[in-house]
C-alpha cells in the first residue's frame, strides 16, 4: 500500500522524468533531423506534461495540508441590515484566536445580499472543541452591539464545516448570532 509520502515521491520523480526525457528525445530529434518542428512538438509536449504534473501535485499538497479527516472550516452569512451594521468578526476555537475580519461597507453589502465568507479553514484532530465567535457593529439606535456565540463541536473523523449566521431577530428587535453545524 502506497502512502502519502510515497505518492509524493513517486510524482516528484515523474516530473523529473518528464523534464528530462524530452529534452533528450529533442537532443536526439535535432541530430537526426534538423528541422524546428520536432523539437517545437517536444517542447509543446513538454509543457503539456508540466503543466498536468503541476495540478497534481497541486491536489497532493492540498491533501497532505488539510487531509479531510482533520479538516475544519468557518463559514460567515449575514441576513440582516434593520438592527446590525457589520463592523467586525473574531474567531476562536479552544480559546485561540484563529480569525479576525474588520468590514468594510461594500463587504458587508455583499454579505446582505447572500455572499458568505469563509472565516477560517484549517485542521482540527478528532474529539471535542470549543468554537466562539465575536460579533461587533453598530446595533439598534446607533449604539455599539456586541454579541458573543459559543458552539461545542465533537470532531470526527470527517470533515467539519460551521457556519456563524448573522439574522435580523423582528421579535425584539435585535440581532441574533448562531453558530450552525452543516451536515
Amino acid at each position: 500500500m502506497m502512502t502519502l509520502k510515497n505518492t509524493f515521491a513517486l510524482h516528484v520523480a515523474s516530473l523529473a522524468l518528464a523534464l528530462w526525457q524530452p529534452a533528450a528525445m529533442a537532443q536526439d530529434n535535432s541530430e537526426a533531423e534538423t528541422g524546428d518542428g520536432a523539437v517545437s512538438l517536444s517542447v509543446e509536449e513538454l509543457k503539456k506534461q508540466v503543466i498536468r504534473l503541476n495540478r497534481d501535485l497541486f491536489i497532493l499538497e492540498e491533501d497532505l495540508l488539510y487531509p479531510a479527516s482533520t479538516q475544519f472550516a468557518v463559514f460567515l452569512s449575514l441576513d440582516t441590515g434593520e438592527f446590525l451594521k457589520l463592523d467586525s468578526v473574531k474567531l476562536k476555537v479552544n480559546d485561540e484566536t484563529v480569525a479576525a475580519h474588520l468590514y468594510t461597507e461594500r463587504q458587508a453589502k455583499a454579505l446582505q445580499r447572500g455572499g458568505m465568507q469563509r472565516l477560517h479553514i484549517g485542521n482540527l484532530k478528532t474529539g471535542e472543541h470549543e468554537v466562539t465567535v465575536f460579533v461587533e457593529g453598530i446595533g439598534p439606535d446607533n449604539r455599539a452591539y456586541k454579541q458573543a456565540a459559543t458552539y461545542q463541536l465533537q470532531k470526527d473523523t470527517d470533515t467539519a464545516a460551521l457556519e456563524v449566521r448573522i439574522r435580523d431577530r423582528s421579535s425584539d428587535y435585535q440581532p441574533e448570532v448562531a453558530i450552525v453545524e452543516w451536515e
